[in-house]
Protein backbone atom coordinates (compact mmCIF):
# COMPACT_ATOMS: atom_id res chain seq x y z
CA UNK A 1 0.00 0.00 0.00
CA UNK A 2 1.47 3.21 -1.10
CA UNK A 3 1.65 5.90 2.05
CA UNK A 4 -0.17 9.31 0.80
CA UNK A 5 1.59 11.74 -0.03
CA UNK A 6 1.44 15.02 1.93
CA UNK A 7 1.10 18.05 -0.66
CA UNK A 8 3.95 20.57 0.48
CA UNK A 9 2.23 24.41 0.28
CA UNK A 10 4.73 27.25 -0.38
CA UNK A 11 5.10 30.74 -0.22
CA UNK A 12 7.58 32.01 -3.52
CA UNK A 13 10.33 29.25 -2.81
CA UNK A 14 9.46 28.92 0.84
CA UNK A 15 7.52 26.02 2.65
CA UNK A 16 4.90 27.45 4.69
CA UNK A 17 4.97 26.34 8.56
CA UNK A 18 8.83 26.51 8.54
CA UNK A 19 11.08 29.11 10.53
CA UNK A 20 14.22 29.56 8.28
CA UNK A 21 17.47 30.49 9.84
CA UNK A 22 18.38 33.74 7.36
CA UNK A 23 18.86 37.23 7.49
CA UNK A 24 14.82 38.67 7.29
CA UNK A 25 15.24 41.08 4.52
CA UNK A 26 17.02 38.69 2.06
CA UNK A 27 14.34 36.58 3.03
CA UNK A 28 11.34 38.86 2.51
CA UNK A 29 12.93 39.89 -0.98
CA UNK A 30 11.87 36.88 -2.04
CA UNK A 31 8.36 36.43 -1.36
CA UNK A 32 5.92 37.57 -3.62
CA UNK A 33 3.71 40.56 -3.74
CA UNK A 34 0.32 40.64 -1.61
CA UNK A 35 0.46 36.91 -0.46
CA UNK A 36 0.57 37.02 3.94
CA UNK A 37 -2.69 37.66 5.72
CA UNK A 38 -0.71 39.22 8.71
CA UNK A 39 2.13 39.91 9.98
CA UNK A 40 2.98 40.04 13.76
CA UNK A 41 6.92 40.54 15.10
CA UNK A 42 9.47 42.14 17.72
CA UNK A 43 12.16 43.61 16.08
CA UNK A 44 15.18 44.12 17.57
CA UNK A 45 15.16 47.16 19.66
CA UNK A 46 17.93 50.29 18.92
CA UNK A 47 20.57 49.52 21.60
CA UNK A 48 19.33 46.94 23.23
CA UNK A 49 22.18 44.10 23.43
CA UNK A 50 24.54 42.65 20.93
CA UNK A 51 23.40 39.00 20.05
CA UNK A 52 26.98 38.23 18.46
CA UNK A 53 25.37 37.77 14.90
CA UNK A 54 26.98 39.50 11.85
CA UNK A 55 24.80 41.61 10.44
CA UNK A 56 21.91 42.32 12.91
CA UNK A 57 19.94 44.95 13.53
CA UNK A 58 20.02 47.46 16.78
CA UNK A 59 23.63 48.06 16.66
CA UNK A 60 24.10 51.10 14.46
CA UNK A 61 26.51 53.85 15.32
CA UNK A 62 23.25 56.12 15.38
CA UNK A 63 19.46 56.01 15.77
CA UNK A 64 18.81 57.80 11.93
CA UNK A 65 21.16 54.80 10.86
CA UNK A 66 18.63 52.28 12.58
CA UNK A 67 15.45 53.67 11.51
CA UNK A 68 16.63 53.42 7.27
CA UNK A 69 17.36 49.98 7.62
CA UNK A 70 13.91 49.54 9.32
CA UNK A 71 12.35 51.48 6.58
CA UNK A 72 13.43 49.07 4.07
CA UNK A 73 12.09 46.24 6.05
CA UNK A 74 8.86 47.91 6.51
CA UNK A 75 9.12 48.77 3.14
CA UNK A 76 9.09 44.67 1.96
CA UNK A 77 6.16 43.63 4.38
CA UNK A 78 3.88 46.16 3.04
CA UNK A 79 4.61 44.73 -0.52
CA UNK A 80 4.11 41.26 0.43
CA UNK A 81 1.12 41.93 2.61
CA UNK A 82 -2.28 41.42 1.18
CA UNK A 83 -4.54 44.99 0.75
CA UNK A 84 -7.06 43.46 3.52
CA UNK A 85 -3.96 42.34 5.96
CA UNK A 86 -3.04 43.34 9.07
CA UNK A 87 0.65 44.59 11.13
CA UNK A 88 1.28 43.84 14.65
CA UNK A 89 4.37 45.92 15.56
CA UNK A 90 6.06 44.87 19.46
CA UNK A 91 8.69 48.07 19.54
CA UNK A 92 10.05 49.28 23.29
CA UNK A 93 12.55 52.09 23.48
CA UNK A 94 16.16 53.44 25.24
CA UNK A 95 17.66 56.33 26.34
CA UNK A 96 20.24 58.68 25.22
CA UNK A 97 23.92 58.83 26.64
CA UNK A 98 24.93 56.33 29.22
CA UNK A 99 23.58 57.55 32.44
CA UNK A 100 26.62 56.13 34.18
CA UNK A 101 29.62 57.97 33.59
CA UNK A 102 30.95 55.11 31.50
CA UNK A 103 31.85 55.27 28.07
CA UNK A 104 30.55 52.66 25.67
CA UNK A 105 32.16 51.19 22.61
CA UNK A 106 31.03 51.75 19.22
CA UNK A 107 28.84 48.63 19.62
CA UNK A 108 27.29 50.61 22.73
CA UNK A 109 29.16 47.88 24.92
CA UNK A 110 30.98 49.24 28.06
CA UNK A 111 34.07 47.38 30.11
CA UNK A 112 32.21 44.82 31.46
CA UNK A 113 31.14 43.57 27.99
CA UNK A 114 27.14 44.10 28.96
CA UNK A 115 25.09 46.76 27.79
CA UNK A 116 23.58 49.19 30.89
CA UNK A 117 20.22 47.69 32.15
CA UNK A 118 18.26 50.22 33.95
CA UNK A 119 15.47 47.98 33.73
CA UNK A 120 14.61 44.33 33.05
CA UNK A 121 12.17 45.04 30.18
CA UNK A 122 13.65 46.18 27.51
CA UNK A 123 14.23 50.51 28.00
CA UNK A 124 17.88 50.64 28.16
CA UNK A 125 20.63 53.80 28.31
CA UNK A 126 22.60 53.62 25.41
CA UNK A 127 25.51 56.21 24.14
CA UNK A 128 24.61 59.34 22.75
CA UNK A 129 23.74 59.97 18.75
CA UNK A 130 22.21 62.58 16.71
CA UNK A 131 21.18 65.74 18.84
CA UNK A 132 19.46 63.37 20.99
CA UNK A 133 20.14 64.96 25.20
CA UNK A 134 21.22 62.62 27.73
CA UNK A 135 18.54 60.95 29.60
CA UNK A 136 16.38 61.22 26.74
CA UNK A 137 14.06 58.51 25.77
CA UNK A 138 14.79 58.13 22.20
CA UNK A 139 11.28 57.60 21.22
CA UNK A 140 12.90 54.86 18.13
CA UNK A 141 9.70 53.65 18.12
CA UNK A 142 7.49 56.51 17.45
CA UNK A 143 9.93 57.54 14.85
CA UNK A 144 9.52 54.89 12.99
CA UNK A 145 6.16 54.75 13.10
CA UNK A 146 5.67 57.95 12.17
CA UNK A 147 8.08 57.64 9.18
CA UNK A 148 6.08 54.52 8.29
CA UNK A 149 2.76 56.57 7.64
CA UNK A 150 4.55 60.12 6.57
CA UNK A 151 6.54 58.01 3.82
CA UNK A 152 5.10 54.65 3.30
CA UNK A 153 1.36 55.63 3.46
CA UNK A 154 0.82 52.79 6.48
CA UNK A 155 -2.29 53.69 8.34
CA UNK A 156 -2.28 53.71 12.08
CA UNK A 157 -5.13 52.05 13.83
CA UNK A 158 -4.28 51.93 17.61
CA UNK A 159 -1.35 52.06 19.51
CA UNK A 160 -1.68 48.76 21.64
CA UNK A 161 -0.21 49.32 25.56
CA UNK A 162 1.26 45.95 26.84
CA UNK A 163 1.04 46.20 30.20
CA UNK A 164 3.52 43.88 32.46
CA UNK A 165 2.04 43.79 35.66
CA UNK A 166 5.42 41.48 36.67
CA UNK A 167 7.83 43.81 35.35
CA UNK A 168 10.57 43.53 37.45
CA UNK A 169 11.93 46.46 39.77
CA UNK A 170 14.74 49.10 38.63
CA UNK A 171 17.66 50.38 40.61
CA UNK A 172 17.26 53.77 38.68
CA UNK A 173 16.15 56.44 41.11
CA UNK A 174 15.23 59.84 39.33
CA UNK A 175 12.44 58.47 36.73
CA UNK A 176 9.47 55.79 37.39
CA UNK A 177 9.98 52.43 36.65
CA UNK A 178 8.49 51.34 33.00
CA UNK A 179 6.05 48.53 32.92
CA UNK A 180 4.84 48.50 29.54
CA UNK A 181 5.81 48.59 25.50
CA UNK A 182 3.57 49.52 22.59
CA UNK A 183 2.40 46.93 19.73
CA UNK A 184 1.46 49.51 16.76
CA UNK A 185 -1.56 47.99 14.76
CA UNK A 186 -1.26 49.12 10.80
CA UNK A 187 -3.05 48.45 8.13
CA UNK A 188 -2.30 48.37 4.56
CA UNK A 189 -5.89 49.81 3.30
CA UNK A 190 -8.70 51.12 5.15
CA UNK A 191 -10.65 48.32 4.07
CA UNK A 192 -9.11 45.18 6.15
CA UNK A 193 -10.17 41.71 7.29
CA UNK A 194 -10.89 42.12 11.30
CA UNK A 195 -12.81 40.36 13.32
CA UNK A 196 -13.67 41.95 16.79
CA UNK A 197 -12.48 40.55 20.03
CA UNK A 198 -14.93 40.94 23.54
CA UNK A 199 -13.26 40.90 26.80
CA UNK A 200 -15.88 40.82 30.05
CA UNK A 201 -16.83 44.24 30.87
CA UNK A 202 -15.55 45.34 34.51
CA UNK A 203 -19.19 46.59 35.60
CA UNK A 204 -20.58 42.53 34.73
CA UNK A 205 -19.46 41.65 38.06
CA UNK A 206 -19.71 44.77 40.20
CA UNK A 207 -23.41 45.74 39.91
CA UNK A 208 -24.46 43.84 36.63
CA UNK A 209 -24.89 47.30 34.74
CA UNK A 210 -24.31 44.89 31.92
CA UNK A 211 -28.21 43.51 32.39
CA UNK A 212 -29.71 46.40 31.97
CA UNK A 213 -33.73 46.63 32.19
CA UNK A 214 -35.37 47.54 29.51
CA UNK A 215 -31.80 46.19 26.65
CA UNK A 216 -28.89 48.22 26.75
CA UNK A 217 -29.83 51.06 25.05
CA UNK A 218 -32.76 52.14 27.24
CA UNK A 219 -30.73 54.20 30.25
CA UNK A 220 -32.97 52.71 32.19
CA UNK A 221 -31.87 50.86 35.83
CA UNK A 222 -29.78 48.54 36.33
CA UNK A 223 -30.60 45.22 38.55
CA UNK A 224 -28.20 46.84 40.94
CA UNK A 225 -31.09 49.65 40.80
CA UNK A 226 -28.71 52.15 39.94
CA UNK A 227 -28.65 54.03 36.44
CA UNK A 228 -25.87 52.77 33.84
CA UNK A 229 -23.41 55.50 32.92
CA UNK A 230 -24.12 54.54 29.18
CA UNK A 231 -26.61 53.04 27.98
CA UNK A 232 -24.39 51.70 25.01
CA UNK A 233 -21.47 51.12 27.26
CA UNK A 234 -23.02 47.82 27.77
CA UNK A 235 -24.11 44.67 26.29
CA UNK A 236 -26.72 41.75 27.54
CA UNK A 237 -23.96 39.25 27.86
CA UNK A 238 -21.33 41.81 30.12
CA UNK A 239 -18.96 41.62 27.57
CA UNK A 240 -17.79 44.58 25.87
CA UNK A 241 -15.31 45.29 22.64
CA UNK A 242 -11.42 44.52 24.01
CA UNK A 243 -9.61 47.49 25.11
CA UNK A 244 -6.14 48.53 24.02
CA UNK A 245 -4.12 48.26 27.51
CA UNK A 246 -3.55 44.96 27.82
CA UNK A 247 -2.10 43.39 30.93
CA UNK A 248 -0.10 40.40 29.77
CA UNK A 249 2.52 38.81 32.76
CA UNK A 250 6.06 37.93 31.05
CA UNK A 251 7.09 34.79 30.83
CA UNK A 252 10.91 32.92 29.82
CA UNK A 253 10.69 30.21 27.45
CA UNK A 254 12.96 28.64 29.66
CA UNK A 255 15.90 28.79 26.71
CA UNK A 256 18.45 31.45 26.34
CA UNK A 257 16.52 33.85 24.55
CA UNK A 258 16.35 37.18 26.46
CA UNK A 259 13.51 38.72 24.47
CA UNK A 260 10.64 36.13 24.08
CA UNK A 261 6.99 37.35 24.18
CA UNK A 262 3.96 35.52 25.51
CA UNK A 263 1.97 33.48 23.83
CA UNK A 264 -1.25 35.28 25.50
CA UNK A 265 -0.11 38.24 24.00
CA UNK A 266 -0.57 37.82 20.62
CA UNK A 267 -3.25 35.08 20.50
CA UNK A 268 -5.74 38.27 20.28
CA UNK A 269 -4.55 39.77 16.76
CA UNK A 270 -4.23 36.55 15.17
CA UNK A 271 -7.79 35.52 16.20
CA UNK A 272 -8.33 39.31 14.98
CA UNK A 273 -6.29 39.57 11.79
CA UNK A 274 -5.73 36.77 10.15
CA UNK A 275 -8.32 33.90 8.84
CA UNK A 276 -8.64 30.37 9.77
CA UNK A 277 -5.79 28.51 7.34
CA UNK A 278 -4.57 32.54 6.48
CA UNK A 279 -0.75 32.86 6.47
CA UNK A 280 1.21 34.49 9.30
CA UNK A 281 4.80 36.10 8.83
CA UNK A 282 6.90 36.85 11.89
CA UNK A 283 10.16 38.08 10.01
CA UNK A 284 12.46 37.75 13.41
CA UNK A 285 10.99 34.56 14.89
CA UNK A 286 13.16 34.59 17.71
CA UNK A 287 12.24 31.80 20.40
CA UNK A 288 9.51 30.53 17.94
CA UNK A 289 6.39 32.09 19.92
CA UNK A 290 4.41 33.16 16.89
CA UNK A 291 5.07 29.90 15.11
CA UNK A 292 3.72 28.02 18.41
CA UNK A 293 0.58 30.32 18.55
CA UNK A 294 -0.06 29.97 14.59
CA UNK A 295 0.08 25.78 15.08
CA UNK A 296 -2.38 26.06 17.68
CA UNK A 297 -4.66 28.87 16.32
CA UNK A 298 -5.54 26.80 12.56
CA UNK A 299 -3.06 29.12 11.12
CA UNK A 300 -0.62 28.93 8.32
CA UNK A 301 3.01 30.99 9.19
CA UNK A 302 6.68 31.50 8.02
CA UNK A 303 9.29 33.43 10.11
CA UNK A 304 12.85 34.38 9.44
CA UNK A 305 15.82 34.13 12.75
CA UNK A 306 19.05 34.86 11.54
CA UNK A 307 20.51 33.38 15.17
CA UNK A 308 21.03 29.60 14.51
CA UNK A 309 20.86 29.13 18.65
CA UNK A 310 17.52 31.50 18.20
CA UNK A 311 16.41 28.17 15.05
CA UNK A 312 16.98 25.65 17.25
CA UNK A 313 15.00 26.89 20.04
CA UNK A 314 12.04 28.04 17.87
CA UNK A 315 11.79 24.67 15.93
CA UNK A 316 12.43 22.86 19.73
CA UNK A 317 9.67 24.66 20.96
CA UNK A 318 7.13 23.92 17.54
CA UNK A 319 7.96 20.52 17.49
CA UNK A 320 7.10 20.04 21.24
CA UNK A 321 4.03 22.37 20.92
CA UNK A 322 5.22 23.93 24.57
CA UNK A 323 3.32 26.04 26.08
CA UNK A 324 4.32 29.12 27.76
Amino acid sequence: MSKEIKKIEKLGEFELNKIYCMDAFEGLKKIPDNSVNMIITSPPYYGLRDYGVEGQLGLEPILEEYLKKMLQITFELKRILRKDGTLFWNHGDCYGGTGTGQKPDHKGKFTSGQFTSMTSNKIFYMKNNSELPDKCLSFQNYRLAQKMIDEQNWILRNVIIWYKPNAMPSSVKDRFNVDFEPIFFFVKDKKYLFETQYEKSIWADKDKRSKIKGGVKSKGKSESGQYAISGTAYSENGMRNKRCVWGICTKGSGENHFASYPLKLIETPIKAGCPKEGIVLDPFMGSGTTAVACKQLGRKFIGFEINPEYCKIANKRLAQEVLI
